[in-house]
């Protein structure tokens, strides 16, 4: 009897930590996803910024908003990755 739960607890613990793992996996997934989207969505603001600058006839800040928005969704996207990664180690 006492083998029995002893076996029982064990299993619980294993299949515990499985899910956990799971959920990580899931977790780090959706930090990725955010920051892509993120990065998308910063890089398309740049570009439009740098279209309503361009029909302004300003070309030089055209390219520095369009260089902004790169830069902003290149650390948009650094950051879902990092936190993909914290998540992946937990």
């Amino acid at each position: 009897m006492r083998k029995m739960f002893v076996m029982i607890l064990v299993g619980m613990a294993i299949g515990g930590t499985a899910w956990s793992v799971l959920a990580g996996e899931t977790k780090a997934r959706m930090e990725d996803s955010k920051g892509e989207m993120k990065a998308d969505f910063e890089e398309a603001k740049g570009g439009a910024k740098a279209l309503k600058e361009e029909a302004k006839g300003n070309d030089a800040k055209a390219e520095v908003e369009r260089a902004k928005g790169n830069v902003k969704g290149g650390g948009e996207r650094v950051k879902g990755k990092s936190k993909a990664a914290k998540e992946r180690a937990k």
